[in-house]
């Protein structure tokens, strides 16, 4: 036996496990299954639900297998008649108070709470008392514009509580009451708005949380689930779409323990609508300002006689932010082909000397998992928890796990963690030698929007000198960039040169380019007028790059096409088709082969297979999929930065892009395009948003008390010097309301409005409309 490992009986067979363990993990580790709702590998241990039990030979009474620690020679039982019973019995007081609404419920198909019912329950109920006085009722809360929450279904295993204050750093939900009369909720009407809070839906066993843009569409037996990467943001959450009728239903997040664990961001789950918005579908020219619909072979035919009628060193193209890497080796071929170098993406790396040669320059030098082992973190002009909500994650690991302590140049931001403010200017980086000087693995993330600033090679080399000063470990990187866009990694992998808008800006002799889905940098820059440029747009939403282009070809969003991408690793990863694209569309470098074949140009590849073929010859990333690459000369770019006079580094304001919540929901053209995210973006007070449900609880509430009034039911008496409120209910009439067959008179000061009532109470009202006790 492995020292710091103990062996224990799990129903008369030995099993050897880590001392660690609790009696749960030992049970999963050998495949035994128990049932449990509260229990989550990420989060805390509370053992609420009382359902994991088990039998503990020498123990008087069943245990909870996901609280007690594992010990030497322990022999648990499993599927005793004992643990049976009590697991049974647990399922059925649980069932007790929950509603039959399994057939209008969008949980019904994956629900836990069904699963296990018919695995470990009962098929009746000895709790007879419901058939006098009803089931539980507990109003329904406003906790997003996103999540619906049903609490009739709520069966108190506070895993949206633990995820709220653990994972999102927000302590919004809470639990008040005790025992029956136990409620989850906001304490006060507050919504719950986090870059993460979709995954509580993820959570919840049963359906007390649900999606609402999902909400009544489709049961899961219907879907079509397909492995695919996240491209709204730069770190490769792993997903599955679930499409039905080739159409995206809704977004998932796939497990992968190195990157997203099992979270997804709300813009990944929640933008999906925005496939659906603007979208390309017949191939179109513009003739005198007007677009008009073409066939396919007349497309191809203007875009061979716009592409021959140029020199090809005046052709540029353009990567957009969601471009995979098989769209990117075709087009770059193609031009290299053609006689022209000029492939460029939008952000721009204006200090690096080595450009996109030494992958350290412009991305993450380490594992993401790795980060949660930081103890001092420093923020260099970025904001993580919007920029990359699913690394944000893994540093908030390191604040709770590894009590790193965070510090911050650059602008005032919400952070979901404790942070220190160093300054707001470069010349703030003389701090933080001082601060991050007794950690032994301190970390530096700079957002890579400033790479592209007159000060980023100063920035960089100081940075640079700073790192060296701290004499860590050589194994233990400790610079990194955050890049933001899904496709940035890929295309400076597959030779793509950064900086379009300079490349556009400087050059005057430019006379067409092929936007591969670029729209952001027509945003920034204006085409010369009356100048003979034309554009080629290559993508699948209509806009400003559409919006100004002379041919639109309509390509496929990765939904459609899939692809493979690189995240701000350098992992590569593949993501797989969920639905054909739509009308005429075509995958874009179907479209790049196509105009090429047109064009004359033979590419030597015609389908995936062979074009894999062709990755192989340009780097190994392409072809080694799902694995980390330790990067190589991690300090060698920042040797070779760009540093100028060093006049401006000193007054130079770092700025971030996304400060704010509603920064972060429209953040991009893909994001501005989709309503649940405008939606979301235009609460540009949350709290008056807030104060609007509470209102409108409080006129509900008044409105139901004044129609029992009114329909002769029952009378309201105020009285104002007892500083309480009497309901009187006629005899009678009472049992249509609370089942008790009679009406009473009952006393409730306004103070004590919130203690527990009477088994049948139902609070209609507030203190200033009224409060109806039946």
């Amino acid at each position: 036996m492995q020292s710091g490992t103990v062996e224990i009986f799990i129903n008369g067979t030995p099993a050897t496990v880590p001392s660690f363990y609790s009696i749960g993990q030992a049970l999963k580790s050998v495949n035994v299954t128990i049932p449990g709702f509260c229990f989550h590998s990420r989060l805390s241990v509370v053992g609420n639900c009382r359902l994991c039990l088990v039998e503990i030979e020498g123990w008087n009474k069943p245990q909870l297998c996901c609280a007690v620690p594992v010990s030497k020679g322990m022999k648990v039982r499993t599927n005793s008649p004992a643990t049976l019973q009590a697991q049974e019995s647990a399922l059925e007081f649980l069932l007790t108070n929950h509603p039959l609404d399994c057939p209008i419920c969008d949980q019904g198909g994956e629900c836990d709470l069904q699963d296990l019912a018919v695995r470990f329950g009962n098929d009746r109920s000895r709790f007879t008392d419901i058939h006098f006085d009803g089931k539980k009722a507990v109003e329904n809360k406003e906790l997003s514009p996103l999540i619906r929450a049903v609490m009739n279904r709520c069966i108190h295993c506070t895993r949206c509580i633990r995820f709220a204050s653990q994972i999102c750093g927000l302590d919004i939900l809470g639990t008040t009451g005790r025992g029956e009369e136990m409620l989850v909720g906001t304490y006060v009407d507050k919504m719950f708005f986090s870059e993460l809070s979709g995954n509580i839906v993820d959570l919840c066993p049963v359906g007390a949380l649900t999606s609402i843009p999902y909400m009544f569409k489709a049961r899961p037996w219907e879907l079509n689930k397909t492995n695919s990467i996240d491209v709204t943001d730069a770190t490769g959450t792993n997903i599955v779409v679930d499409s039905r009728y080739n159409r995206v239903m809704r977004i998932l997040p796939r497990e992968h323990l190195e990157i997203n664990e099992e979270w997804l961001s709300d813009k990944g789950r929640w933008s999906l609508d925005s496939l659906e918005m603007q979208r390309l579908v017949t191939p179109m020219s513009k003739t005198k300002g007007c677009c008009f619909s073409i066939e396919w072979d007349e497309a191809l035919r203007i875009a061979c006689q716009m592409i021959k009628g140029v020199n090809p060193n005046n052709i540029v193209a353009v990567a957009g932010p969601h471009t995979n890497v098989e769209t990117l080796v075709a087009c770059k071929d193609f031009l290299n082909i053609l006689g022209s170098e000029n492939t460029y993406i939008e952000r721009g790396l204006a200090c690096l000397e080595t450009g996109a040669d030494i992958r350290a320059g412009y991305s993450l030098n380490m594992k993401m998992c790795d980060v949660a082992q930081a103890d001092k973190i420093l923020f260099v002009g970025t904001n993580p928890r919007f920029e990359a909500p699913i690394l944000n994650s893994w540093i908030r690991q390191a604040y709770l796990g590894n009590e790193a302590d965070v510090y911050v140049i650059g602008p005032k931001c919400e952070y979901n963690y404790h942070v220190t403010y160093l300054g707001e200017t470069i010349e703030s980086l003389s701090e933080a030698g001082n601060a991050l000087k007794s950690g032994k693995k301190p970390l530096i993330f700079v957002g890579v929007e400033h790479l592209n600033k007159d000060y980023g090679g100063a920035m960089m080399s100081a940075l640079l000198k700073l790192v060296k000063s701290l004499g860590c470990s050589k194994d233990w990187e400790m610079l990194h960039i955050i890049p933001l866009e899904a496709s940035f990694a890929g295309a400076l992998e597959a030779g793509w040169k950064p900086g379009a808008k300079g490349r556009l800006t400087q050059s005057k002799d430019i006379e067409l380019i092929i936007s591969l889905g670029a729209d952001q940098i027509f945003y920034d820059w204006r085409p010369p007028s009356g100048n003979k440029l034309k554009i080629i747009y290559i993508g699948f939403q209509g806009d400003r790059g559409a919006e100004i282009a002379n041919l639109i070809l309509p390509g496929s969003a990765y939904t459609e096409s899939g692809g493979l991408y690189l995240n701000m690793e350098c992992r590569s990863q593949f993501a797989l088709p969920a639905v054909t694209p739509p009308g005429k569309a075509r995958s874009d470098w179907h479209i790049i082969r196509a105009i090429a074949e047109c064009c004359g140009v033979n590419l030597p590849y015609s389908d995936h297979n062979s074009l894999c073929c062709r990755f192989s010859h340009i780097s190994p990333l392409f072809i080694n999929l799902g694995d980390y690459q330790t990067k190589l000369f991690s300090g060698l770019p920042w040797t070779m930065a760009k540093t100028g006079d060093g006049t401006s580094l000193n007054c130079s304001q770092l700025e971030v892009e996304m400060k704010t919540m509603p920064d972060y929901y429209c953040s991009d053209i893909f994001t501005y395009n989709s309503p649940t995210m405008v939606l979301l973006n235009n609460l540009e007070n949350l709290a008056s948003a807030e104060n609007d449900v509470a209102r409108s609880r409080k006129e509900l509430r008044a409105t139901r008390v004044n129609a029992i009034v009114k329909k002769g039911l029952g009378e309201l008496k105020y009285d104002l010097k007892a500083s309480h409120v009497v309901a009187l209910v006629k005899d009678g009439l009472a049992g249509d309301y609370s089942g008790s067959g009679g009406g009473r008179l009952e006393r409730l000061p306004l103070e004590h409005e919130h203690e527990p009532r009477p088994r049948g109470a139902v609070f209609l009202a507030d203190a200033g409309a009224g409060v109806l006790v039946l």
